[in-house]
């Protein structure tokens, strides 16, 4: 063997070596983020390990990172603030903004809500005045029961906008690091 391809098998061996000692270190950051009930993101396992985004994703890694996200999916955990990369998060003005829509669309649901409150009460008035109470009671009955079916329906809807709501969260973060990711690779070439 010569000096040179001597050279080359030690610069191969110390990078095999840094590219395992980087994979390691990323699947402690793993397991000290399920440990801590930490949301696991690619970015973020890659950022607290110290590595590349190119590597959270590469074989090997991605397979347990994602079968941690489906299990903190399955367990409802929460992404955090210092989750959101920066350039996701929202301006103060723009919550003021989204607060002061949010109160006047309350406000104007508020006067919507009493006017029907105030048309049903009209209309049950006159239909009191027209049928007798057997007749009423299976009405009442009946509109319970739509009551309850609407809040069930209300509670799913709500709980899908949640689920939706992390999805978005989490391709927000899956493409943000795959933009780091590119453009680390377009610096490269």
């Amino acid at each position: 063997m010569t000096a040179r391809e001597a050279r080359a098998a030690a610069l191969k061996a110390a990078r095999e070596r840094d590219s395992q000692n980087k994979r390691r270190r990323a699947l402690e950051v793993l397991d000290s983020l399920q440990r801590t009930g930490t949301k696991i993101t690619f970015a973020r396992v890659a950022k607290e390990a110290g590595v590349s985004n190119w590597l959270a994703y590469s074989p090997g890694l991605r397979e347990p990172i994602e079968a941690a996200r489906r299990r903190q999916e399955e367990l409802g955990i929460e992404a955090t603030a210092d989750v959101v990369p920066p350039q996701s998060r929202v301006s103060n003005a723009s919550l003021k903004t989204d607060l002061a829509l949010a109160q006047q669309q309350i406000k104007e649901l508020r006067e919507e809500r009493n006017r029907l409150r105030e048309r049903l009460r009209l209309q049950l008035g006159t239909e009191l005045s027209y049928t007798d109470t057997s007749e009423l009671a299976g009405r009442v009955d009946e509109m319970s029961r739509a009551n309850v079916a609407l809040t069930k329906e209300l509670q799913q809807a709500q709980a899908d906008n949640k689920a939706l709501r992390a999805t978005i969260q989490d391709l927000e973060d899956d493409l943000t690091a795959t933009r780091q990711s590119l453009r680390k690779m377009m610096r490269s070439t």
